[in-house]
């Protein structure tokens, strides 16, 4: 008896050392949406999309540190399959240049060399990498075969260099052509404790960041993740903007538009790992677009669109993610011909109430009332707008991102 009774002493004592381990969990720390490939090759061509034996060097910008990493890579939207020789990742410096000791090589169900088949999505193996908040991180590809990008994110707001050969792990590319697109790359995500998650942005070319500076991460989104970042909280945010596109409504000979918000709605936000909140910024374009870039026969109404939003909350519901509604910002006198109506500013004005009053969001950001003109309601404050009336300048987009109220994020 004295020895079994020394043995649970023994077990008690060990019980109070013993720590549960920390239950960790993928959350995307950076993303992009992809939109269809250009229609011919000499677009391609042109735009840099076509490869062969090329190395593409990607910069993205974090939101939520880490150190386990893994990549997202995507053949989306390709019709073949896409043979990919290396990859590299690694903490960035200035322009393409590596930070010293940080490069390592990322194997993809343990190969180095692999190939995407059409359509899918590619998860890496994890990286050993401390990857700090709010810093940037060059992600190398090496592209041996002659091939189309499919899964493109068009408007990057953020340079990309393209080189000969294999230079994955070069330190620096400073003979590099650079484009303004991410080719092939989808995510980036960190292992994090609980409770951790990924705020979703969605939207169009004001959510993607257009006509902000180049290189500086000044979208509204990168606002946010900083606010949060410095209130302490544990969360990331990543952007699933893409220009030009609409709720309800593919694009119309730009591919670069995107399909509907409602069709990539699953893929780009309910997906995200670790999502647990969204905000929705859509619409703008369902009612600029008809009669300007696409057919009149596409013309829609605040009731078409509060259709298309009252979808997207229920499928958000379903998975106990909170979504938030942003109120469309005002496009009075915007440049694009036949883009703005007096007809179609009043069904922005009725969504835009409706998105305020109907209780049907978990949440309401004003961005309209972040970035409007007091004395002309319907237009943006001067020094917010980048001078095409539509889209918001670095100030404009600082605005909105501290328009959101950081106790919706509990």
């Amino acid at each position: 008896m004295r020895n079994y009774l020394a043995i649970l002493t023994a077990c008690a004592a060990g019980a109070l050392l013993y720590a549960a381990p920390v239950q960790t969990h993928w959350v995307a720390t950076w993303a992009a949406p992809a939109s269809p490939q250009m229609a011919t090759q000499t677009e391609r061509a042109a735009a840099h999309l076509e490869l062969e034996n090329q190395t593409v060097r990607e910069i993205v910008h974090t939101s939520l540190a880490g150190n386990t990493i893994r990549l997202r890579l995507s053949n989306q939207f390709g019709e073949e399959s896409v043979e990919i020789g290396a990859v590299h990742v690694a903490n960035c410096g200035a322009g393409s240049e590596l930070v010293a000791g940080s490069d390592h090589t990322v194997t993809f169900g343990g190969r180095a060399a692999f190939s995407i088949p059409p359509n899918a999505p590619f998860l890496s193996d994890p990286v050993e990498l401390s990857v700090p908040a709010a810093g940037n991180l060059c992600i190398s590809l090496f592209v041996p075969k002659k091939t189309s990008a499919a899964g493109i994110h068009y408007d990057a707001r953020q340079k990309t260099y393209l080189v000969s050969g294999d230079a994955t792990g070069a330190p620096n590319l400073p003979d590099a052509t650079t484009i303004n697109s991410w080719l092939f790359l989808a995510g980036v995500d960190v292992a994090a404790s609980e409770p951790s998650a990924t705020v979703v942005a969605f939207g169009d070319s004001i959510t993607d960041g257009a006509a902000s500076t180049v290189d500086a991460n000044r979208r509204w989104p990168n606002v946010l993740a900083d606010r949060l970042l410095a209130s302490r909280r544990d969360l990331a945010v990543v952007n699933a903007g893409i220009g030009g596109n609409r709720i309800l409504h593919d694009a119309v000979g730009r591919v670069a538009f995107g399909v509907n918000a409602l069709a990539r709605f699953q893929r780009d936000a309910l997906a995200e790992p670790g999502v647990k909140y969204i905000i929705v910024l859509e619409g703008i374009n369902d009612l600029g677009h008809a009669g300007s870039s696409a057919p009149l026969s596409e013309t829609v109404t605040a009731d078409d669109l509060i259709a298309g939003l009252k979808q997207m909350i229920e499928r958000a519901h379903e998975r106990q993610i909170k979504i938030f509604g942003g109120t469309l910002t005002p496009f009075e006198v915007a440049k694009a011909k036949g883009y703005y109506t007096p007809e179609k500013e009043k069904e922005r004005e009725r969504l835009n109430d409706w998105i305020r009053s109907s209780g049907a969001f978990d949440g309401v950001v004003d961005f309209e009332k972040a970035i409007r003109d007091p004395a002309n309601p319907t237009r943006m404050l001067p020094e917010y707008d980048s001078g095409d009336h539509l889209h918001p300048n670095d100030a404009g987009y600082k605005a909105m991102g501290e328009a959101i109220d950081l106790a919706l994020f509990k």
